[in-house]
């Protein structure tokens, strides 16, 4: 008996620290289609704690409130009505935001430019034509933020023709909600993906930081898309804007479906894309568009001047080749 009873005394430890000893978490991924794209989340945890059936039903609430391509839905009812309308929570945040961000880039971004977006073959319905300077003029006289007003939840408009257009904004504020939902899990280590735009949360459970390739036009005409650098982080925000994916050809000439809310022309200037970083993605989502209708300097400067902001732009140069540059903060995210 006492030979036995020093064998499992001496087991015991082994025993207690196999008992006790906790999984390391796993790898979760989900993917669906949602808001006219494909959405992949993936994060570490101990079991499934999240699953596609709840983000699904995450993104539909956000649908039901500012998808133009849902009938039913609340932005759809205010771009029909004459004066306003009272809000849900959802699209009262991304009005706030985009009444700031308007504010910020002196009009370069802009909510009202939903019928020019419309005009010019990007909207929800098909068109034959692009409008000539005679159309284009009648539709900038109910363009612009000044012709809203937010006051609680109650968003008004001072002409019927007013209307508004939040996928500028909206999938940002999408992939937040969805990241402060696995956050209310208590999932540590994530990164959401919804038609490009990402929110990221690390490290990994093994300490190594998370790694996102950055696309960007190839250097040879109309080929696919490359992954022109990688970088890290643990904690943020990672959106695109860029003409070189989405746009209509006229001839020769592509027609971006970025439209310029002062002009009401697309954008033609030298920029090719723009990803942005910020803390989260409403914000990355809302100045990566205004950032684009900015000449190069006046970009670098703009977001060199942001706290906790940062961008890597893609231009074409005179002689029409692709460039890039990037801020200080940028870089240092690279992955060397």
């Amino acid at each position: 008996m006492g030979l036995i009873y020093k064998i499992l005394l001496a087991l015991l430890p082994l025993f207690l620290f196999s008992f006790f000893r906790e999984e390391p978490p796993r790898l979760y991924l989900v993917h669906g289609y949602a808001q006219g794209t494909d959405y992949h989340i993936s994060y570490y945890a101990k079991d499934s704690l999240v699953t596609r059936g709840q983000v699904d039903s995450l993104l539909q609430v956000i649908d039901s409130s500012m998808s133009l391509y849902k009938p039913y839905s609340q932005i759809a009812r205010f771009n029909a009505g004459v004066s306003g309308l009272s809000i849900d929570p959802h699209f009262a945040r991304v009005m706030k935001r985009s009444f700031e961000i308007y504010k910020d880039t002196q009009g370069k971004f802009d909510v009202t430019v939903g019928p020019l977006v419309q005009a010019w073959g990007f909207g929800p319905k098909p068109v034959t034509t692009f409008p000539d300077s005679t159309a284009l003029k009648e539709m900038m006289k109910y363009v612009g933020m000044d012709k809203l007003q937010l006051k609680g939840n109650l968003l008004t408009k001072t002409h019927p023709e007013v209307r508004i257009d939040l996928n500028g904004i909206a999938q940002g504020y999408s992939v937040d909600v969805v990241a402060n939902y696995l956050s209310h899990k208590k999932i540590k280590a994530f990164v959401v993906e919804i038609g490009g735009e990402l929110r990221i949360r690390g490290p990994k459970p093994d300490g190594s930081p998370m790694r996102i390739g950055i696309e960007g036009p190839s250097e040879t005409v109309d080929a696919e898309p490359v992954i022109r650098h990688t970088i890290r982080l643990n904690a943020g925000a990672i959106t695109t804007s860029g003409n070189y994916r989405k746009y209509l050809q006229k001839g020769g000439k592509r027609i971006s479906h970025l439209i310029n809310p002062k002009t009401g022309y697309p954008l033609d200037n030298q920029l090719i894309s723009v990803t942005v970083y910020a803390e989260d993605a409403i914000t990355a989502d809302g100045y990566d568009n205004a950032i684009m209708a900015m000449e190069l300097e006046e970009a670098l400067a703009f977001v060199s001047a942001k706290k906790k902001m940062e961008a890597y732009i893609i231009y074409r140069r005179r002689d029409g080749s692709v460039a890039d540059t990037l801020t200080t903060g940028f870089r240092k995210m690279l992955l060397q």
